[in-house]
């Protein structure tokens, strides 16, 4: 027997088991993925989800509560680090990103949700024992009982400057964005204060799922007979959407297992319904979908050509996403090609689509609301690297259109140095051969699109991600 465990107990100290809460371990794992291996917490966090129901661990509570405890601890970290580092004694570069973790998972549970004061510092000092060792549970422990000391709005008063001195550090703090994001925001949307806290707001707000009836393989009408009046919305603005209004896995729908639906947000659905539908002169034969992956546009361009006796190819770059665009496209009722190819320098002769949508590799800022962590990685530097590519396939694009064709220019960003400078520029270098294309008539019913004629849909104002379109008809 060792010294150690000879030692008597201190009086008043009784040895007790820290108590392995599997929904705690689970999202301190999820976070954790996020972190290491740059994973995107919608990827990581299903299967871990699906493991747990399989051990008998989870049931329907506990998941949504890991759901809530991973992305609510993802969205509000800028905030909850501002908090903590007002906590310890040290730059929070010094702290362990694993205790970070454990710690973010704590500040989540006694800043963003109604878990009561004591249930939240003792469950997250019992996983952090389990996960880090007693040593370092007690630095969670006396941490965390500093942040108990104020709520919210009290933490915010303390940490965050002044909006009259400093309006965008204010904003970032208060709203967990990255200061750039914010201005960057807040140049796209223009006005004042309150559009911009509104958007802010949007971002950290959990959204809808959004489900998509493929033209020709099933209808709105047979999603929402599926899913029950209960639990499911028709569309705000396409025809072809279905809102899930009680959560509930998408994956179990007859028609989503099927192929014949899946899941995609309402911006992205209206983003092709505008190319399909924008006017033609001429032939309206061959479409070209040039940025394809995963799929949810191809799928329902593939479509909607079919209906008009027009055929879609469906081009990606990458052979793995262009697999996904196959099993997405298989069971179109018309003829489609997919291709793995590079859409700047393409396979197919110039002038040969009638119509061609390029969504363009972006920085992914209108998409936040589903992928939070993306704010926390993404650098100003990475608009830089985005840059050259996004103007090959625009100019790619409007070579591979005939003449009075028209080009659908794509990006689930906000960011002007991905929309309207990445039109401009490649528009002067056409000079003249081309031309803008009013997109708001194509988007019936949709307020707030602004003075055209291109278009920026919001989280605030229209219910989607943030994907921006501009529609170009080539002249000559």
């Amino acid at each position: 027997m060792s010294e150690q465990s000879r030692r008597p107990r201190k009086p008043g100290k009784p040895h007790r088991r820290p108590h392995k809460d599997p929904v705690r371990v689970l999202a301190f794992e999820a976070l954790r993925a996020v972190d290491e291996r740059d994973a995107y917490a919608n990827l990581v966090l299903p299967p871990l989800l699906r493991k747990a129901r399989e051990k008998g661990d989870f049931d329907g509570r506990d998941a949504a509560l890991a759901t809530e405890l991973v992305y609510g601890t993802l969205r509000r970290q800028g905030t909850y680090d501002a908090i903590v580092a007002a906590c310890v004694d040290r730059p929070l570069r010094e702290v362990d990103p694993p205790v970070l973790d454990v710690l973010g998972l704590g500040a989540h549970q006694l800043l963003g949700t109604r878990i009561p004061t004591h249930a939240a510092v003792s469950a997250t000092v019992d996983l952090a024992r389990v996960v880090l060792g007693d040593g370092r549970a007690k630095f969670v422990n006396a941490v965390l009982r500093k942040v108990a000391q104020h709520d919210l709005d009290g933490w915010l008063e303390r940490v965050a400057p002044p909006y009259d001195e400093d309006p965008e550090d204010h904003l970032a703090v208060v709203h967990a964005h990255p200061r750039w994001i914010v201005s960057a925001l807040w140049d796209a949307l223009g006005g004042g204060r309150a559009g911009i806290e509104d958007l802010l707001d949007a971002d950290n707000e959990r959204p809808e799922v959004t489900l998509v009836a493929r033209p020709g393989r099933s209808t709105a009408a047979e999603l929402l007979d599926g899913i029950g009046e209960e639990a499911g919305l028709p569309g705000r603005w396409s025809p072809y959407a279905v809102r899930l209004t009680e959560g509930g896995e998408p994956g179990a729908l007859d028609a989503v297992r099927a192929g014949r639906a899946g899941v995609q947000d309402e911006g992205s659905q209206l983003v092709a319904l505008a190319l399909a539908n924008a006017p033609l002169d001429g032939r309206d034969e061959k479409w070209l979908d040039a940025c394809a992956g995963p799929g949810g546009k191809a799928a329902m361009l593939a479509g909607l050509a079919a209906e008009r006796g027009a055929v879609l190819l469906a081009s990606e770059k990458q052979p793995h996403r262009a697999g996904l665009v196959a099993k997405a496209l298989a069971g179109n009722p018309g003829p489609y090609q997919v291709v793995a190819a590079d859409g700047t320098r393409p396979p197919w002769r110039p002038g040969t689509f009638d119509r061609v949508l390029v969504d363009v590799p972006c920085t992914g800022l209108g998409a936040l609301r589903r992928r939070p962590e993306a704010r926390w990685r993404r650098r100003p530097e990475d608009l830089d690297g985005f840059a050259p590519l996004q103007r090959g396939l625009l100019r790619t694009a409007l070579d591979s259109v005939r003449v009075g064709g028209v080009v659908g220019y794509a990006t689930c960003s906000p960011h002007l140095a991905e929309t309207r400078a990445v039109v401009d520029d490649v528009l002067k270098h056409y000079d003249g051969a081309a031309e803008p294309v009013d997109a708001r008539p194509l988007l019936p019913d949709v307020p707030a699109l602004g003075d055209g004629p291109d278009v920026q849909l919001w989280p605030h104002l229209h219910g989607t991600d943030a994907m921006y379109l501009a529609l170009l008809r080539r002249t000559a």
